[in-house]
């Protein structure tokens, strides 16, 4: 790892260890190696109930009776709940409040809930669900554009009255959103060059290794204490709170332990579930999905259907930019309308065009419900404009880098939406450094005793080829990505922040509602408490609901945002502790009055070193407490008919050279480096900003040639709901990820530091493809690419 750092706009840190800037050692690294960490399928309570969910086996059906009674008769079953038995409200959304508890009527998708079962052992409650029986009467099934939107096409939600539904000119579409800027058909007539393309991306899942699961326990007054896994605490509450019919005091939410997220635990899965069988039974009850469970239990990536024009004239000079994103949003809304607003207003990518003419919209079908996931709307346009960049490139007879880096904007670039970009934007110079890497040696497979080593070759260790068919490819691709939430989303997180001495040692405790989804979130604040408050030892505690909201861990924002208002509340403590230092010390010593002073290493100094008393002496036997409520400064929606608007608090920026090894004879393809340059600002901590990138290179690997949930087309019913059928990228498809870390410092964030997350989920998919075509000579438009996209059969 090469690491540069730019310190432009950075704050002063302390010279506390552990503080931000090092890469200190994440407090549940240890525990989740040795496997001794609690996940939220470890809890336990004495005498709990077992919670099962009976799912739907069609993808779009009218209901006509459901009966539970052999269900009931079960020994051990304490109680069996459908849409009847329900005690309030009967639908819940993230955005639009669409989404039923379980079914009321019909179902939508293949795996809908439809009937909820308690029991004393989880067999028991899963053979009590298999006998309920519901009369379904199949309906036509909604699967794409054309089935969504012909004139005879069933309407999947009527009557909505959602704030998207006036914008939309169909019932079918969840929402929809153009970007419009300057005057795209002269621009055409002065293009030297047109290049058009249609592209695919499949529907990718989060794959998230720790399954939903929670445990509900009825409280004496009347509420539930619930423990689950999630990614929003708060959000989950404000939509549990009306389906029990419950004020939100008497529901007391506590994160457990979170086997991953990327966005696919954004909305409620089980959560609502367990509450309502541990309060019908008067019993703790627990809910953990199998894997079969989780895929139908989240949401999934939007497939997208991206059609595209660049123009360009002869040197290379982008002109304008023509795009259509269909995005399938599956039965329920979730975060659809966020995910058309990303898409679009990010469609032209990180570069400089004046003219553009973007349209961008999600469906409602009865495929799988879509919303979160890492990169948010911006990986599907992601794969498509980079592809277009190639193809433009090769028309014109330019290097592909060469070609983006004309067009690379820059800081004070404005945007397709009118925004001006207003920190540090380097996308020629991440280019230009994944281009400088040293390739790696070609034919690694090659031995010195002459049998090669297979598992360098495409198909490794099935021993397919020894070298006969395989060809090398290069490719290169470069992403923008917004950070944070955006379109006047008010975007806040509150942290609270105790400084007390324990034995002559202060001890801070920091405590948020951020939901730890394994980034290291905990990690980072327990480092800017070390820097802010010069302290050795931080506590952390367990985030709930008895805290305001953190917002979620998503996004990329949980840093910026939950770190912004712990470094807030750590400054109002700080301040505290000073002014009671002054009123206690400041006749003894002239400085506590006149310099600037500073904590550090467990001491008062002043900005010149000069010690002026112990932390623990000032703070004597009184705790210090502070809770702050931060925000970054205002976005605002885009405008509904042009997308025009300040949109996003921030963009983050990550480039990628991908070498592969193809065999074109079986389609196989090898991966054999994935290098990144990205922009982080500030690396709070080094080794896990790069843990980031490299796991979201990887992620991006994994949707260009092995994943995608497959969805029959004439039944809407999901094919592979397993790791046996739906592939990830395990450590023998990984390669080697370089990362090189720049650090421009953006001015208007804390510590001047990026969001770094999802930016390497961008650019890693069309880098790999780029590579495979190089190789190939082939188009290549869809991804994943199969064996059979390369040999044709």
């Amino acid at each position: 790892m090469r690491v540069t750092r730019t310190p432009t706009g950075a704050t002063r840190g302390s010279g506390t260890r552990g503080g931000i800037g090092e890469s200190a050692l994440r407090p549940d690294g240890t525990p989740k190696v040795t496997g001794e960490f609690a996940y939220a399928s470890d809890l336990w309570h004495e005498d709990m109930l077992w919670g099962f969910t009976l799912r739907s086996p069609h993808a779009h059906a009218r209901i006509g009776s459901v009966d539970v009674s052999a269900a009931l008769a079960v020994p051990g079953v304490y109680a069996v709940m459908t849409h009847a038995d329900l005690p309030a409200a009967t639908r819940y959304g993230l955005e639009i409040e669409d989404t039923p508890v379980l079914a009321e009527g019909v179902v939508r998708y293949h795996g809908e809930p439809v009937a909820l079962v308690a029991a004393d052992h989880p067999e028991t409650a899963r053979r009590a669900a298999a006998r309920i029986r519901v009369a379904y009467e199949p309906l036509p099934v909604v699967t794409d554009e054309a089935t969504a939107l012909s004139p005879d096409a069933p309407v999947l939600h009527p009557g909505r009255t959602d704030d998207h539904a006036r914008h939309v000119p169909h019932p079918n579409i969840v929402h929809r959103q153009p970007v419009v800027r300057g005057d795209v058909a002269a621009a055409r007539a002065r293009a030297d060059v047109v290049v058009s393309g249609t592209y695919e991306v499949g529907m990718q899942d989060q794959a998230f290794l720790g399954p939903e699961s929670g445990l509900a326990v009825p409280a004496e007054d009347g509420g539930v204490d619930l423990y689950m896994a999630t990614q929003w605490l708060h959000a989950d509450l404000r939509q549990i709170a009306p389906v029990l019919g419950l004020p939100e005091e008497k529901i007391r939410m506590t994160l457990s332990g979170v086997g991953g997220a990327f966005g696919g635990r954004e909305d409620l899965s089980m959560q609502a579930h367990a509450c309502l069988l541990a309060l019908r039974t008067g019993k703790p009850v627990k809910i953990v999905y199998n894997r079969f469970e989780s895929f139908f239990g989240h949401v999934h990536r939007h497939p997208a259907t991206l059609a595209y024009e660049h123009g360009a004239t002869r040197d290379g000079r982008l002109l304008y930019v023509r795009a259509r994103i269909v995005l399938d949003g599956g039965a329920y809304a979730s975060s659809s309308p966020a995910v058309v607003g990303n898409a679009a207003s990010l469609a032209v990518g990180p570069y400089t065009v004046d003219d553009v003419d973007v349209e961008a919209l999600a469906l409602y079908t009865n495929n799988p419900p879509c919303g979160a996931m890492r990169g948010f709307g911006a990986v599907q346009a992601c794969f498509a404009y980079e592809a277009q960049m190639d193809k433009v490139a090769a028309e014109l007879g330019l290097d592909p880098v060469e070609f983006r880096q004309r067009n690379a904007m820059t800081q004070g670039a404005v945007m397709p939406t009118g925004q001006i970009v207003d920190s540090p934007a380097p996308v020629a110079e991440l280019l230009r450094r994944v281009k400088a890497r040293p390739l790696p040696p070609e034919r690694q497979w090659e031995t010195a005793g002459g049998t090669p080593d297979v598992r360098a070759l495409p198909g490794g260790l099935s021993n397919t080829t020894h070298g006969e068919g395989v060809v090398r490819g290069v490719g290169y691709a470069v992403g923008i990505k917004n950070v944070g939430y955006s379109e006047g989303f008010d975007d806040y997180s509150t942290a609270r922040v105790r400084l007390h001495a324990v034995a002559g040692e202060p001890i801070a405790t920091v405590h948020t509602a951020m939901a730890e989804v394994g980034q290291g979130g905990v990690t980072v604040h327990a480092q800017i408490a070390r820097t802010e408050l010069g302290v050795a030892r931080v506590g952390l505690h367990p985030a709930d609901t008895r805290v305001g909201s953190a917002g979620s861990t998503s996004a990329s924002r949980q840093t910026y945002v939950t770190g912004g208002a712990v470094k807030a509340a750590c400054e109002a403590v700080r301040e505290q502790v000073l002014a009671r230092g002054r009123a206690r010390f400041g006749t003894h010593h002239p400085a506590w009055a006149t310099a600037e002073l500073l904590l550090e290493d467990g001491k008062v100094v002043t900005d010149g070193g000069e010690v002026l008393a112990a932390l623990a002496e000032v703070l004597d036997d009184e705790t210090v407490e502070a809770e702050v409520e931060w925000r970054h400064r205002p976005t605002e929606p885009f405008d509904v008919r042009t997308g025009q608007g300040f949109g996003h608090v921030q963009y983050s920026f990550a480039a990628h050279r991908a070498v592969v090894e193809v065999d074109t004879e079986l389609g196989l393809v090898k991966v054999v480096e994935l290098a990144c340059a990205q922009d982080v600002g500030r690396a709070m901590n080094p080794l896990a900003v790069v843990g980031q990138i490299q796991g979201g290179s990887t992620q991006g690997l994994g949707l260009a040639v092995l994943e995608e949930i497959v969805v029959d087309p004439a039944t809407a019913r999901v094919r592979n709901p397993s790791f046996t059928d739906y592939l990830i990228p395990t450590i023998l498809d990984t390669p080697a990820i370089p990362v090189d870390l720049l650090e421009l410092a953006d001015i208007h964030a804390p510590y001047g530091l990026r969001g770094a997350g999802e930016a390497p989920t961008l650019s890693s998919t069309p880098a790999v493809v780029a590579a495979v075509r190089h190789a190939t000579g082939l188009a290549l438009n869809r991804v994943p690419v199969r064996p059979e996209h390369l040999t044709g059969t």
